[in-house]
């Protein structure tokens, strides 16, 4: 099976027995907060993580902006966030700072309700350890009452920690400030943004607040509940905020348990942006779980990318001509490039990386929901091939979805490994809507796919199966019913159904 960060949520919500570690404690010299996460949410190995970050760097979204004070960064694992967190930190990455400020949320420590600062000199990951502002830290606890020195807040918490191998690989010579805020109490919040602004105005620093968006909803709810999120975020109005987030809440959106996982920080972001002299908020991108190649729409979590400045932002995007929802499908030699780039490339990305790249920036062509099938040969014999043929999903994302299965998740092949991928073969197929037949002779051969279904059993040939292997159609039908797990014969009795596909490889482009 392929192997899977799987976004944790809600991590661990117990009570420690022994109650918070240092709560109120003084600084700890030389302490510094080893990974919890590697391995989980980001690749525990600094070879494939720093190239992870550059894959998800150079696919990046740009904004047009002056110097950003503070981004909107989600916390989930790289395979389903990292590029959405990418796009939020490359609107920074051209512009130096001496100090980047995490705003984490609390996952782990049920009754912590204050502001929660590492007790410690630095935090590690597989790229190395950043230092902490140990004197900004101290600052803020005399200055601001709601902060307090905690290590456990800290222990186990990944928002802050999915944030730091960005912060390193753009940033090496900055320090941090991490803290986690407890509970998303509107006034304690602004009391503490407003502190944190009053305290760095001076410095040449930048604030992530580490925030997911909607949790769970089915896909096309996170979408419509997300936007109206974002909007409020970026409009800087706290009050439009809490109604927006309340409003939704209080709907009965099947699932919804969230908005904002990470409201405490997105409130402290704003507050602190305000007295910074920020206007206005721009969404860099959002997609959320069900984008990823591994996602399921069923049940979501929302991302969002978000840049706050003092002049006003605009995005810089390639607009492409909407297609008429009525016009024919066809397929240019440009899309067929590109989707076969994309299968290569999410193969490439996930055996250099163990991270997936978004399905985004295609022709409204390749946006349109259809089945395909990914076949992989090496010199002429079949690699892997899995195909998707609902009518569900964007093409593009059936691209990306069908390269990773049947790469790496064909129980006839084990996982292609990377010798194997630089001689493979890729060809893809595009299929057309199944239709029932009343009798096999309706089959050409050649040109039509079939599907075989008896007693719950089903399989599937491509077109070009039966041409390949030089099958008759009861041949073709005999070894269907096979590939089925069904009995010779069980064809004759069966529902038949025959597609067609639009065919293409490598070898035509190169």
């Amino acid at each position: 099976m392929i192997k899977k960060y799987f976004y944790m949520v809600m991590i661990m919500m117990t009570l420690s027995m022994t109650g918070f570690v240092q709560c109120n404690a003084q600084h700890s010299p030389g302490k510094i907060r080893e990974p919890a996460f590697a391995g989980q949410f980001y690749p525990a190995d600094s070879t494939k993580l720093s190239k992870s970050i550059e894959y998800f760097l150079n696919d990046a979204e740009s904004i047009k902006t002056d110097k950003p004070i503070a981004l909107i960064a989600p916390h989930a694992g790289y395979i389903y966030a990292g590029q959405i967190i990418a796009d939020a930190y490359n609107q920074a990455k051209n512009f130096n700072y001496d100090l980047v400020i995490i705003l984490g949320t609390n996952h782990t420590t049920a009754d912590f309700n204050k502001i929660g600062l590492y007790p410690g000199n630095g935090f590690q990951t597989p790229l190395g350890i950043s230092e902490i502002d140990t004197s900004l830290a101290q600052s803020l606890i005399e200055s601001c009452s709601d902060c307090v020195y905690n290590e456990e807040a800290h222990e186990k918490e990944h928002s802050v920690e999915v944030q730091l191998p960005f912060i390193q690989h753009l940033f090496p010579k900055a320090k941090i400030l991490p803290i986690v805020i407890g509970t998303p109490d509107y006034e304690m919040c602004i009391r503490f943004g407003k502190t944190l602004a009053s305290l760095i105005k001076d410095k040449n620093a930048l604030i992530v607040a580490s925030s997911d968006l909607s949790h769970y909803p089915f896909y096309q709810d996170a979408v419509t509940i997300d936007k109206n999120t974002l909007e409020a975020v970026g409009s800087l109005s706290l009050q439009k905020l809490k109604s927006v987030i309340q409003n939704q809440m209080e709907e009965g959106i099947k699932s919804l348990a969230t908005c904002a996982c990470g409201e405490g920080p997105i409130v402290a972001v704003i507050a602190a942006v305000k007295e910074l002299g920020a206007e206005k908020g721009m969404v860099a991108s959002y997609a959320n779980s069900g984008n990823s190649l591994i996602g399921n729409k069923q049940k979501v979590v929302g991302y969002g990318a978000v840049v706050f400045s003092k002049k006003t932002l605009w995005k810089v995007e390639n607009k492409l001509e909407t297609e008429p929802e009525d016009s024919k499908f066809e397929l240019s030699d440009s899309d067929k490039k590109a989707m076969l780039s994309f299968a290569r490339k999410t193969i490439k990305q996930y055996l250099e990386t163990e991270t997936l790249p978004l399905a985004r920036g295609f022709s409204p062509m390749l946006e349109k929901n259809l089945g395909a099938f990914v076949t992989l040969r090496i010199n002429d014999e079949l690699r892997g091939c899995i195909g998707y043929m609902r009518e569900d999903m964007p093409l593009c994302e059936v691209i990306g979805t069908m390269a990773i299965q049947s790469a790496f998740n064909d129980q006839r092949f084990y996982p292609l490994t990377w010798n194997e991928f630089q001689k493979v073969e890729i060809e893809i197929s595009v299929l057309t809507p199944t239709k029932p037949i009343s009798n096999y002779t309706e089959i050409v051969l050649g040109r039509d796919g079939v599907v075989i279904k008896k007693n719950g059993r089903q399989a599937v040939f491509l077109p070009q199966v039966a041409t390949e292997m030089n099958w008759n159609r009861e041949e073709l039908l005999e070894n269907l019913c096979r590939k089925a797990g069904l009995l010779p014969g069980d064809w004759q009795d069966a529902q038949l159904f025959t597609f067609q596909a639009e065919v293409f490889e490598e070898s035509q482009f190169n």
